[in-house]
């Protein structure tokens, strides 16, 4: 079985986690295809080195040249290059790398080089081919291009036993680089997988998998063995962040599972993220809980609403007008509910939105309240478990807490409640409490 693996950027952020990784790649022979970040932090207030070289690039755009900033990043890479013992004269590769940044002063391009310069790194010490992403993946425009690159990239990994792929960034029509957004590594990891026709995607990062709920809460909650495509999907988009799942999109076309491993903890079973779900050992019903907090409800009430056609349309476009996003639509017969991050309600938004609201489709009663936090409870066994949602219910209640909000869609994949942000915390206890031990 072929392996495709992404380390992050805590494992490449000095010399002795390069030569962790090195040790990890060569522990087995089918983790054939690694895909690096850029250096992250070494400690608490240090700066990754993706952040210095979007530095280096204000700093070029303001004075014509490169200052403080790239010095920091060309300390940064020689000291690694020093800690591991590499001959070779990576001043050079640095040097060369500063002249190509001043003459495509491009952001992408700037902020690029950390995984670029990584990947030579880790190249020479484990003393196999350096494929760098603008030979081997494409864009079209803004988009990633993927018909071009499988075939681009299929071909330069088969005669390679193994090699090193920088990650986070590719090439469009013109040979222009472009970079990938959210999850860029972990794209250009999944993209890697996919193209080896690789068994499985190893996913190297500083947590042993993902837990049942933020460990900030419950001290050291459960470690989840073992989840879906669409239980990922629900987690990350409510705030588990170990990886998002709009980042792993050519793997789960490809039905590729992934595993989270602990770069600083190898031994340690890690999390599998697979095509279909798995029924947990214990027979949970629930795999994990995620929540944020900060949200904004707007409430509409309306007599014979469902008769009236178009009334959701209407309300919708004003907060298309507005550029607003919602995040759930709870509604009733009669009721209509909008729940909105917060951070886009600033500044006399609310107040202009509920008047045109109101204009626009005259409800009975608007109204609005704030500092609502969302929980989601999430797992296929939620479906099939009978008394699922009273638990859930019964446990909210024993803590003390009153629920302000309740939407489950019709999958049953997971049920979202909504609390004052003071109970947040209290809730996510509680629930833990009553499902995980």
């Amino acid at each position: 079985m072929i392996k495709a693996c992404k380390f992050g950027g805590t494992s490449m952020a000095d010399g002795t986690n390069f030569l962790r990784v090195k040790e990890i790649v060569e522990g087995d022979e089918a983790r054939r295809y690694i895909v690096v970040s850029a250096p992250g932090k070494r400690y608490s207030g240090d700066s990754k080195v993706t952040d210095l070289l979007l530095s280096a690039h204000e700093e070029l755009l303001k004075t014509g040249r490169l200052g403080a900033s790239f010095g920091r990043v060309r300390e940064r890479f020689l000291h690694i290059v020093l800690e591991i013992g590499l001959k070779i004269d990576f001043g050079r590769i640095l040097d060369e790398t500063a002249q190509e940044i001043e003459a495509e002063r491009s952001e992408a391009f700037t902020a690029s080089r950390g995984e670029y310069l990584a990947g030579r790194i880790m190249a020479e010490l484990l003393g196999v081919p350096f494929l760098d992403a603008r030979e081997v993946i494409r864009f079209c425009g803004d988009r990633f291009d993927g018909e071009t690159t499988y075939t681009i990239l299929r071909e330069a990994l088969k005669s390679k036993k193994r090699a090193v792929v920088a990650g986070y960034y590719g090439a469009d029509e013109t040979g222009r680089v472009r970079t990938f957004s959210r999850g860029g590594s972990d794209v250009t990891g999944a993209i890697v997988a996919r193209a080896a026709g690789a068994g499985l995607y190893e996913n190297w990062t500083d947590v042993s998998g993902f837990l049942a709920c933020d460990p900030h809460i419950v001290p050291s909650p459960a470690r989840i063995e073992a989840l879906s495509y669409k239980e990922l999907r629900e987690l990350s988009y409510m705030g588990a962040n170990v990886m998002h799942s709009e980042s792993i999109f050519p793997v789960r076309e490809a039905g590729i599972p992934i595993r989270i491993c602990n770069t600083f903890r190898p031994e340690d079973g890690g999390t599998y993220i697979l095509p279909k779900p798995q029924e947990s050992e214990e027979g949970r019903p629930v795999t994990g809980i995620a929540g944020k907090k900060n949200f904004t409800v707007i409430f509409l009430e309306k007599s014979l609403m469902n008769a009236e056609i178009g009334f959701a349309y209407r309300a919708l476009e004003v907060l298309m007008r507005h550029g607003i996003s919602f995040e759930h639509m709870p509604s009733g017969i009669d009721t209509m509910s909008f729940v909105i991050d917060s951070e886009q309600l600033k500044g006399g938004a609310l107040e202009q939105i509920e008047a045109e609201i109101g204009a626009a489709v005259r409800p009975d009663r608007i109204t609005s309240f704030d500092n609502i936090a969302l929980l989601a409870v999430v797992g296929h066994g939620i479906h099939g478990n009978v008394g699922t949602s009273a638990r859930l219910f019964r446990a909210i209640a024993r803590a003390g807490v009153n629920v302000r909000m309740i939407d489950q869609g019709s999958s049953e994949l997971n049920i979202i409640v909504g609390v004052d942000n003071e109970d947040y915390e209290r809730t996510v206890r509680a629930v833990y409490e009553e499902f995980f031990k």
